[in-house]
């Protein structure tokens, strides 16, 4: 079976977190959004996407099912779009949930086949924040479809157990370190390890090749991806993958992308100390957008970085390549490709960014190549109108 995953309103919402991926190439609990998909439905999954994304992430070019890459599975939706005929549109108000047409039919064509309606709730990931915000429950579903029928490897003696929703991939491991799963599960990925004198609640995801250093503290809701490694304070944050928050400082009510690096000491807030609503940069009104929330960190897109002692305050968002660095607290919105801090920003010169990425790529025997290039050329002059109303 093959599908194609689409790209809606919602890819625009998500900026600057989707300037460098479709939206269902999203992490939220333990997998992207693609990636729950596949594994439900036994199926391939492609991309409608953005064109300069197209090169990087392609479509499936005989599929005839296209789901919504906003929206996550669950058994609701499974037996809906199961159900679905050829010529039938899955909708719930104006959103297009699934569609099945012919081969290669685009979203915006899919509003002239009959309607199904779906009355039921569903998890739509449409804002940075909705990654955190449903990483639990998305960790929990994706916890159980990863481990039915299987058999953890055990750990170490030397650690302490409480609870048992506990699973370890092959060459997963730890030592002398605390795991509580009372609260929710807790899944060690292959070929990753936890470090001495670490202290881990569920729910929680360590994802393969990835590592936690000697005594981090790390709370709920947390989800680390693959090839990236931690230390410090975590709560309730999700870093996609291939990047580092090594050292001590506080990381909370956050996403990270992927290729981004913390320094030592960074500390995010993520209450503002008169306890009042946070407010996030929204890239379609240029302007900051009520979240509702009173707990909200810090969103920082794909290869965006920062030096040691980093102060971010409450509801900050980094720009894709953003590179921080200073004393004082920087504004809540670092645009796309900024060099500098709360002492003032310059444009980060894009020769300069891909002679850093090259180097970051061959650390982790990855291939900087002209695909990847591409797309960084395209997102810096999407994002020069930012990086102009920044300066003004």
């Amino acid at each position: 079976m093959i599908i194609n995953l689409f790209d809606d309103n919602a890819w625009l919402s998500l900026r600057p977190l989707s300037f460098t991926r479709p939206v269902a190439d999203l992490r939220v609990g333990i997998l992207t959004i693609a990636q729950k998909w596949e594994k439900y439905l036994g199926a391939a999954a492609g991309f409608f996407t953005a064109p300069y994304l197209a090169a990087k992430y392609l479509a499936q070019s005989g599929a005839t099912l296209a789901i919504n890459g906003s929206i996550c599975p669950d058994a609701g939706l499974l037996e809906a779009i199961d159900k679905l005929s050829e010529g039938e549109v899955l909708k719930q108000q104006d959103l297009v949930i699934a569609y099945r047409g012919i081969a290669g039919m685009q979203p915006d064509q899919a509003l002239t086949l009959a309607p199904v309606i779906y009355d039921q709730e569903l998890t739509r990931i449409y804002y940075p924040e909705d990654i955190f915000k449903n990483n639990d429950a998305e960790l929990k579903k994706d916890f159980a479809l990863l481990t039915k029928g299987r058999t953890s490897q055990l750990l170490s003696a030397t650690n302490v157990l409480i609870g048992d929703q506990i699973f370890v991939e092959e060459g997963g491991g730890a030592e002398c370190s605390t795991f509580n799963s009372l609260n929710g599960p807790i899944y060690i990925g292959k070929n990753s390890q936890v470090w001495e004198g670490t202290h881990i609640r569920g729910s929680f995801a360590l994802c393969h090749d990835s590592q936690v250093k000697m005594g981090a503290k790390i709370y709920g809701q947390t989800t680390i991806g693959p090839f990236s490694r931690v230390g410090g304070e975590i709560n309730n944050a999700v870093i996609w993958g291939y990047s580092s928050k090594g050292h001590e400082g506080y990381l909370g009510n956050s996403v990270l992308g992927q290729w981004c690096n913390i320094g030592a000491d960074t500390n995010n807030s993520n209450l503002k100390n008169n306890y009042a609503e946070v407010k996030l940069w929204d890239y379609k009104t240029e302007n900051f957008r009520k979240t509702g929330l009173q707990f909200c960190g810090l969103i920082m897109a794909d290869h965006a970085k920062c030096g040691i002692n980093t102060m971010f305050n409450t509801g900050t968002v980094a720009g894709v390549s953003a590179n921080i660095f200073g004393s004082g607290f920087p504004r809540n919105f670092i645009p796309d490709f900024a060099w500098g801090g709360a002492h003032g920003f310059e444009t980060y010169n894009l020769d300069k960014m891909f002679e850093t990425t090259e180097k970051v790529f061959e650390r982790r025997k990855t291939a900087f190549d002209e695909v990847e290039k591409n797309i960084l050329k395209e997102v810096f002059e999407q994002t020069q109108i930012y990086r102009q109303s920044y300066n003004n």
